[in-house]
């Protein structure tokens, strides 16, 4: 133990927090040390099966071979790079997401977390409307959607159409309005002279695991091209083949073939570690002779980031996506998640109303508790399968996420599905 620990070594964990770190988070009372695969075990030994993933962060569960084999080669050779020089490995994880993920042409900005990657496509669409003004000048506002969620930043937090996040944080950024969910009539009747992009969740994660249909992304990806917007798809909880395809809109049945302008990336991109990204498309940004290609709107100085896409996380990026293909996990999520639905559904229980969701981003939706009453029917499964050695994660107060490893196995899904229902009949 380093000398300057010693003085502290007496403390338990849940004092070292009580006194030293902000209290920003409702936290649940344990400890987690250390992780292997699809489970985790906290400081006193007991094992729990992993269906929360870190909110969707550990696509390969814990500790993966491949995973620590790049970590340990890449930071053996270089750390950081400042992004005012080239690194090979964020170029090829460029080419990858272009590639391989998109497969169409565009540009990538790196970052650190989702809300940077979001916070990247809010400044996209300032410059994009700044370049290419409406009837009374440079355009500013994105529409977004009631329930969504786009980050802790001050832009992000004025994105998100929850008024829980926005509470003692005013005045929030101008610029944005908050629409009906699934609903293309609403879109249409809110475009304004000043409106420059939509911006959502193909598939709501914090606002209880609600898909878009296919028609009403069909439906705005025409009103974009007929209005001169951008199609923005957040896809930091629900991207990197969680639905059962790298773009998670493109398993949203009626959704395969649309292109979005711009589509942000993070959490389980990196595996564990921090990453961020926003795809760029390289379309022009007019029908004019020479026009210049969206990807290039945010020329140098107009956006950056100290550590995105540094080689370390850029080279562990890449590995998690090769890893996932070569795997064969993304139509396996698809699998796997139509096999917990009809399980969970065959139960029949009383506390379930329904289950949502696409591939291995799923929510339980529970019966509601009363107005106000703590603990909310989310949090109390969420104990009761904690109790029982299953994490998982609320969604609002009445749904619970199931956000298992790509590669967990049928014997681990058969477990979490045997803990659950004892936890749900608990209630």
């Amino acid at each position: 133990m380093h000398p300057l620990t010693q003085p502290l070594a007496g403390m338990a964990t849940s004092e070292l927090f009580a006194q030293y770190v902000v209290p920003n988070y409702g936290r649940f009372p344990i400890t987690i040390a250390r992780g292997d695969g699809s489970w985790v075990w906290d400081e006193a030994g007991k094992r729990y099966l992993d269906f929360a993933t870190g909110i969707a962060v550990c696509p390969l569960g814990h500790r993966d071979p491949e995973l620590m084999r790049t970590i340990l080669e890449q930071s053996q050779t270089l750390l950081h790079c400042s992004n005012l020089y080239l690194n090979r490995p964020q170029g090829l994880l460029a080419q990858f997401i272009s590639e391989r993920m998109m497969g169409a042409p565009g540009k990538v900005f790196f970052c650190n977390s989702g809300a940077e990657a979001n916070e990247t496509l809010i400044k996209l669409a300032r410059k994009f409307g700044s370049v290419r003004p409406g009837s009374a000048g440079p355009r500013f506002e994105v529409l977004t959607f009631e329930g969504s969620f786009h980050g802790r930043t001050m832009a992000g937090i004025s994105a998100t159409g929850q008024a829980k996040v926005k509470a003692g944080f005013a005045p929030l950024l101008e610029g944005f309005r908050h629409l009906p969910w699934n609903d293309l009539e609403a879109v249409k009747a809110a475009i304004r002279p000043e409106t420059s992009a939509i911006l959502l969740e193909p598939l709501q994660g914090e606002g209880g695991i609600r898909p878009a249909s296919g028609a009403f992304l069909q439906g705005l990806a025409n009103l974009c091209r007929e209005h001169d917007l951008l199609l923005m798809f957040d896809e930091v909880q629900c991207g990197i083949g969680r639905l059962g395809h790298f773009a998670g809109w493109k398993a949203i049945p009626g959704a395969e073939s649309i292109v979005p302008d711009a589509v942000s990336w993070a959490k389980g991109m990196g595996g564990g570690l921090p990453i961020g990204s926003a795809w760029i498309s390289a379309r022009p940004i007019s029908a004019e002779p020479g026009a210049t290609p969206l990807s290039d709107v945010l020329g140098p100085g107009t956006h950056g980031s100290t550590f995105g896409g540094g080689p370390l996380v850029a080279s562990v990026a890449l590995t998690v996506l090769s890893e996932i293909e070569r795997r064969g996990l993304i139509p396996r999520a698809t699998e796997l998640g139509a096999q917990i639905v009809n399980t969970i559904l065959s139960w029949n229980l009383p506390a379930v109303r329904e289950v949502r969701g696409i591939g291995l981003m799923l929510g339980i939706v529970l019966q509601p508790g009363e107005p106000g009453a703590t603990p909310t029917p989310g949090a109390r499964l969420t104990e009761a399968a904690m109790s029982r050695g299953l994490l998982v994660v609320p969604a609002g107060s009445d749904v619970v996420r199931l956000l298992p490893p790509l590669n967990v196995s049928s014997e681990e899904i058969d477990q979490a599905l045997a803990i659950l229902k004892s936890s749900l009949a608990s209630l």
